[in-house]
């Protein structure tokens, strides 16, 4: 009598562990370019956003024959907002944000204390008015994570070009003494339209990328000062400005012993605000490369400026806006000349309305200096 033999149906250990190998195997292979694949979109999400802001810039531009007034809003005697807005809030109904424009443009009640501030709100730091308050998702960069912090005032990872002459840049004097000194698309306190613009639009970079602190002493993120602004950062902006108080051991992070880095609850970091006009929160230069460190000069954010530096948590670089509406990516490597050069029109620097001592970088950021660009950046 014959036997039938059932058909072995069941994988055995070994087997088992070779399929879970293969598979082990598959996904470490896969998992980097998902990775990559995610941070490509992120990119480009960016990267949209910089459309959508120069879209919006040339719409005002449209609308009021300038562009909006970096540290602008009302002054004078009596309740203003201290004329230290950025050009954020003017571009609110072009960025499709007109119920927050609604309320930025009609007086305002603080409801704890009863006073009545005219249209264009009260200063930024009032943290009870809610329009400066709101999140606007254009101006964030979705591979920045949040900041951290208590203030609740509205991020952004994008500032307006404040050019490459940077130890005034929050202080355009009245009487145009210092006007030579600032050369980018943007000038504190003032006005500037596309005529101005003699270098081109297509050659002039209009806006650029920061990074939100986390409150790490991080060198892309976080910004360090001279508490008295001494002079030697702008005699030479690479040694004092940066190889002091960068770690030689970490030079990803400020070096802890020099305890000059504002502390991430201040409120006084990059791109903690996105209403505030002063140049800590929303202005950037063209003086150090991309994710390079930034500079203070003094400890007060409404001294009159230093060196901030364009950065992102892209690899490599960081978009910049240029003035014409394209967005492009610019690398570290990109060449920035001599940069322990005297800014242009300052005293013993190079004379007002000379080319840029910082090489490409340099005349990517100034508007009038009659430089030829002639290669792709």
């Amino acid at each position: 009598m014959r036997h039938s033999r059932r058909a072995k149906t069941a994988f055995t250990l070994v087997e088992l562990l070779v399929v879970i190998a293969i598979i082990g195997v598959l996904v470490g292979l896969l998992l980097p370019a998902v990775q990559a694949a995610r941070e490509a979109a992120r990119r480009m999400s960016c990267s949209n956003n910089f459309k959508q802001l120069g879209l919006a810039l040339h719409n005002y531009h449209s609308a009021y024959n300038n562009l909006p007034m970096q540290k602008g809003g009302t002054r004078g005697p009596g309740l203003t907002n201290k004329g230290r807005q950025s050009a954020f809030p003017g571009l609110t109904p072009f960025m499709e944000q007109q119920a927050v424009w609604d309320q930025i443009s009609n007086p305002w009640t603080d409801p704890a204390t009863g006073i009545t501030y005219p249209a264009m709100g009260p200063p930024h730091w009032i943290d009870q008015y809610q329009p400066f308050n709101t999140q606007i998702p254009t101006l964030l960069c979705p591979s920045d994570p949040s900041s951290v912090g208590i203030t609740p005032q509205g991020k952004t990872n994008y500032g307006f070009s404040m050019g490459d002459s940077f130890w005034n840049i929050n202080n355009y004097k009245n009487n145009g003494s210092n006007r030579g000194q600032h050369r980018g698309v943007f000038i504190s306190k003032r006005h500037t339209r596309f005529r101005d613009i003699l270098d081109g639009l297509s050659n002039t970079i209009a806006m650029g990328e920061m990074v939100k602190s986390q409150g790490t002493r991080e060198v892309i993120a976080d910004v360090a000062y001279r508490a008295h602004g001494n002079t030697a950062a702008r005699n030479n902006p690479k040694t004092n400005g940066w190889d002091r108080f960068v770690d030689p051991e970490r030079p990803l992070f400020y070096d802890a012993s020099t305890n000059l880095t504002y502390d991430a609850d201040s409120g006084r970091t990059r791109g903690n605000n996105w209403v505030a006009g002063d140049a800590i929160f929303t202005g950037v230069t063209t003086v150090f490369p991309p994710n390079a460190p930034s500079y203070q000069r003094g400890a007060n954010p409404s001294g009159n400026g230093g060196i901030f530096t364009m950065a992102s948590r892209h690899a490599g670089g960081c978009h910049v806006l240029v003035a014409d509406g394209a967005v492009k990516f610019v690398t570290a490597s990109i060449d920035t000349g001599n940069l322990n050069s005297r800014p242009v029109g300052v005293a013993g620097g190079p004379a007002a309305g000379t080319k840029s001592p910082y090489g490409l970088w340099g005349a990517l950021g100034s508007r009038a200096a009659k430089e030829t660009i002639d290669e792709e950046f």
